[in-house]
């Protein structure tokens, strides 16, 4: 049976989503699955236009037309903006329009019509203006879903996956949420998807410290002792690989990768710096703890770089890559998804 095709959606319309979904549908011999966007046609017409593209661009009515579209037109299931898109300039008035392209596409992956969500960049500052009311697309994603509280932010690029405990809160918000509970629901969720979604049978979880030196025996603070070390035997016990806490300044060098398969940090920038320190162009974000595929590219909507040319599509083409792969591992494992 023939995979369907994935969901692309919208992003912030100001930002590069545009400009990179272009170029990527250009790159679509490279190994590229099929994929269609849910966005607005003429907006992307006048954008291949500005950029000197040579992107046709068709209007679908279904998920299902994608296919047989794809090698010489970019397939696009058309979502109305109601306010003219400037590049670099975002339009709250657009904000529901960018939700209900997301929505759509979750709606389509949840009928088995999309393989999988591949999101472009938001601007969360202008989403709240618009009235959005989540901290960020993992959140949405997980309203959507019917799973709030579950969902898990794993990001990857070759060589490094890192799963951050907290996600999208200041860190002093972050230290206070930190619990035992917290740190083995998330890399629960961890192991399972690096068998599920990664065909890893066996998968080393390495446990990053909370403070320097993790915590250097409770001369540093007390959290690796009386929260992580605890959660770690928890984990332990329920038949997981994981070991730590380990300190995060040496836990991601060429050598100490070489020893885990992902590594569960405790808060937001403990994981993202140095994944985008190792790989900033083929980062990609993948929500874990989800009925459906997701990823997007793990970077921003870089306003000044929209409606320029300069835009780089390498990791939007990682997201498609990694979408398409763990769909193709969901579907061996579990075959009726």
């Amino acid at each position: 049976m023939t995979s369907p095709p994935l969901a692309v959606s919208m992003g912030e319309p100001a930002g590069i989503g545009g400009d990179i979904t272009l170029k990527a549908w250009r790159r679509r011999s490279e190994g590229l699955a099929p994929f269609f966007v849910i966005d607005d046609p003429h907006r992307l017409r006048r954008l291949a236009d500005r950029l000197g593209l040579d992107c046709p661009i068709v209007e679908i009515d279904r998920p299902a037309d994608a296919a047989a579209a794809f090698a010489t037109a970019l397939p696009v299931l058309p979502v109305t903006l109601p306010a003219p898109v400037e590049p670099g300039r975002p339009d709250p008035a657009n904000v529901a329009a960018i939700g209900e392209s997301i929505a759509i596409a979750v709606r389509l992956c949840r009928r088995g019509e999309a393989a999988g969500l591949v999101t472009n960049p938001i601007h969360k500052a202008a989403m709240y203006l618009g009235g959005f009311r989540f901290p960020g697309h993992t959140e949405f994603l997980a309203h959507l879903a019917g799973l709030t509280g579950r969902e898990v932010m794993m990001l990857a690029c070759p060589g490094l996956r890192v799963v951050p405990v907290t996600i999208h809160v200041a860190l002093t918000e972050a230290i206070r949420m930190l619990t035992r509970d917290l740190i083995v629901t998330v890399g629960s969720e961890t192991a399972r998807s690096l068998v599920c979604d990664f065909a890893i049978p066996r998968p080393r979880l390495a446990v990053a410290g909370l403070n320097p030196h993790a915590g250097e025996d409770g001369g540093m603070g007390r959290e690796e002792i009386d929260i992580i070390a605890p959660a770690i035997a928890d984990l332990r016990a329920a038949g997981i690989d994981a070991f730590g806490p380990l300190p995060s300044d040496t836990l991601f060098h060429a050598r100490a990768r070489q020893t885990y398969d992902a590594v569960l940090c405790m808060y937001h920038d403990q994981a993202l710096i140095p994944l985008k320190t190792i790989d900033f162009d083929a980062g990609v974000n993948i929500t874990l703890g989800l009925p459906f595929v997701r990823t997007s590219p793990d970077h921003g909507t870089a306003f000044d770089l929209a409606g320029t040319g300069r835009a780089v599509e390498t990791s939007l083409m990682a997201a498609l890559s990694t979408a398409a792969t763990i769909a193709a591992n969901r579907r061996r494992v579990v075959p009726h998804v």
